[in-house]
């Protein structure tokens, strides 16, 4: 089994109690193999974390996306917070290779089953906020959600914004949008990209995200919403 300086170093966390993320990593099925085991299983730092990562995803939905509803931002909670997608991140950083489990879970393939790798991911999650506290917890959650959070974020309402406003600037200008990079600042792990887009000379929307494609999709939203609102008048 990997060692566990390899997953600190993975999440970007160094546990002043290891003992806690060893215990995040046990499988009820290694307690049922090793009844000796002195910290237990996972399952109610899973309990915790799941409540945790619920707060934190919301928290940061609600402080950078003031436009959205609660609606929207209810759905997007759900699709970041989902087993599936717990599990791709848990799989992104081969989160399986660290679980304690029994022979026969391992043998039915359970190092990358998606109820396994979800939970113990929440319960790491619970492991570093019992640890480290929220704001070390919340650091962590953002950066390994980074990806998932920017595929929810432009594609989670079902609404695909960039080629939404296309089909509107072409029906109303007869013009296709054009996007522009703007703006790029912070340090590489935190970066923060602006985007403007443009249909002729008349900049209609302006976004910021992430990512050039996040900021480029959240451009176009805000130009949508001027144009349904009648804030932008045809060339």
């Amino acid at each position: 089994m990997a060692h566990l300086t390899d997953l600190q170093e993975i999440l970007g966390v160094t546990f002043n109690h290891l003992s806690l993320l060893e215990q995040a990593l046990v499988h009820s099925s290694y307690v049922n193999e090793n009844p000796a085991c002195v910290s237990g299983h996972n399952e109610r730092l899973e309990f915790l974390g799941d409540a945790v990562l619920d707060f934190i995803v919301a928290d940061k939905l609600y402080q950078d996306s003031p436009d959205f509803t609660e609606g929207e931002m209810t759905k997007h909670r759900a699709a970041l917070v989902r087993r599936d997608t717990l599990a791709r991140v848990a799989r992104s950083i081969r989160l399986g290779d660290f679980l304690y489990m029994g022979k026969g879970e391992e043998a039915s393939g359970g190092r990358n089953k998606t109820p396994n790798l979800a939970g113990a991911l929440e319960a790491v999650i619970a492991a570093v906020y019992l640890d480290r506290g929220e704001a070390a917890t919340g650091d962590m959650v953002v950066r390994l959600l980074g990806e998932e959070w920017e595929r929810v974020v432009s594609q989670g309402t079902g609404v695909d914004y960039k080629s939404k406003l296309q089909e509107v600037s072409q029906a109303r200008f007869q013009l296709t949008p054009a996007y522009r990079l703007v703006d790029e600042v912070g340090p590489d792990h935190d970066k923060r990209f602006t985007v403007e887009v443009k249909v002729g000379a008349e900049v209609i929307g302006n976004g910021v995200g992430k990512s050039k494609k996040l900021a480029e999709t959240e451009a176009a939203r805000t130009a949508l919403e001027l144009l349904d609102k009648g804030r932008i008048a045809s060339n």
